[in-house]
């Protein structure tokens, strides 16, 4: 049933009705809005105006079409889906070689996001599939970190002598190709990351998590880093170059 006040789901019902609207392209006026989605004229200018100022509606004279940032999280949401299904057969192996959980994740700001989870856990861990954590606390954030542009010590005014330890730890990751930590982000877990990528591009990370002691990264770092190729091996042999959302630039 649909909302039929001002309350957040029934705007979300509402912004939902106009923007489907455009599923099949092109330029809609203001009336044919109003009309195919039934809602008031002045309610469906109202949303319109707020969904251009946020970029997911651009105007044009009379008309109004969808923006380029709907476009760009299409985008982005279709990269996570290509790296989800290249990546997921290789978590499954992963976790058969190591007996470890396998994740797969990518930066969201400051954090790492995780898009894959698999295993079973030996020891509660704080991750879960579409799941939030501070990157530089885990070891995928930290692989992350290392081979995009993104200040490790900027999400929360790190103390100075954090910020350094963090800032040498972070050159160790670029130079090795491998992140650890143990009980950063949750006491008892250990964790083990690489990034997945060629050196220039970086579009993810994996890593196997699982009790502080028997993640042992003399063992683990080479099944990990193989993972990691293997992944970026099928993206970039399967249809185009695989799209870096995070890049640097090689030193």
């Amino acid at each position: 049933m649909r909302n039929s006040d001002d309350s957040p789901p029934a705007v979300i019902d509402r912004v939902a009705d106009i923007l489907d609207e455009f599923r099949g392209g092109g330029h809609l006026t203001l009336s044919e809005l109003s009309g195919r989605t039934g809602l008031p004229r002045s309610s469906v200018h109202r949303l319109l105006t707020q969904l251009v100022d946020a970029g997911w509606v651009r105007r044009e004279a009379r008309t109004y079409a969808l923006g380029r940032s709907m476009f760009e999280w299409g985008a982005l949401a279709q990269h996570h889906d290509e790296l989800h299904r290249a990546a997921h057969p290789v978590l499954h192996e992963l976790h058969s070689a190591t007996g470890l959980v396998a994740h797969l994740a990518v930066l969201d700001g400051h954090n790492v996001r995780y898009l894959d989870k698999v295993g079973r856990e030996s020891v509660p861990l704080p991750s879960r599939i579409g799941g939030r954590q501070p990157a530089y606390r885990t070891a995928l954030g930290k692989a992350l970190i290392a081979h995009t542009r993104l200040d490790p010590a900027s999400p929360d005014r790190l103390p100075a002598a954090e910020s350094a330890r963090l800032r040498g730890e972070i050159a160790q990751i670029r130079e090795r190709h491998i992140a650890q930590e143990r009980e950063e982000s949750m006491r008892g877990v250990a964790c083990i990351a690489a990034p997945i990528g060629n050196g220039r591009t970086c579009i993810g990370a994996l890593s196997v998590t699982g009790n502080v002691d028997t993640v042992d990264i003399v063992q683990f770092a080479t099944p990990v880093r193989v993972a990691a190729r293997a992944v970026w091996n099928t993206l970039s042999q399967h249809g185009p170059r695989p799209r870096g959302v995070n890049q640097r630039t090689s030193a």
